[in-house]
């Protein structure tokens, strides 16, 4: 089972995206900052890690806000995403490793091309507060 670990980071209303780069799965799309947890990697450490890997944004993982969990079934196997929240952090967001550009974006006016469950799990975890969903 994959484990994964994405933050939504909030800023005046807004969310920050990344859109990920070319040779990676869902090219083109705009997502969360986020990744794979590594083997004894500790949920928010992997959060913290894959959003500075990204973004260049420094976050500290006991300061990240547990949202929720989805678990998720695809073609290449099953797994689960585990959201947290960062609001407000300081610094310039920047497009770095996995992403080619950054973006605030109004959540209920995201851009047109984004991973298919980013709405869903916006509205779920963080609007809604919901801390599970299977519907991914």
């Amino acid at each position: 089972m994959q484990l994964l670990a994405w933050t939504v980071v909030t800023r005046a209303g807004r969310v920050l995206l990344g859109q990920r780069a070319p040779g990676r799965l869902h090219a083109g799309l705009w997502g969360l900052p986020g990744g794979r947890v590594e083997p004894g990697e500790a949920l928010a450490d992997a959060a913290a890690r894959e959003l500075h890997e990204e973004t260049g944004l420094l976050a500290r993982p006991d300061a990240l806000a547990p949202l929720g969990v989805t678990h998720y079934r695809t073609p290449e196997g099953r797994g689960l995403s585990f959201f947290f929240l960062a609001e407000d952090l300081p610094g310039t967001p920047r497009a770095l490793d996995a992403t080619t550009a950054v973006t605030w974006a109004d959540p209920d006016s995201l851009p047109g091309a984004v991973l298919p469950w980013l709405p869903r799990a916006l509205r779920v975890h963080w609007r809604e507060r919901r801390p599970l969903d299977e519907t991914l």
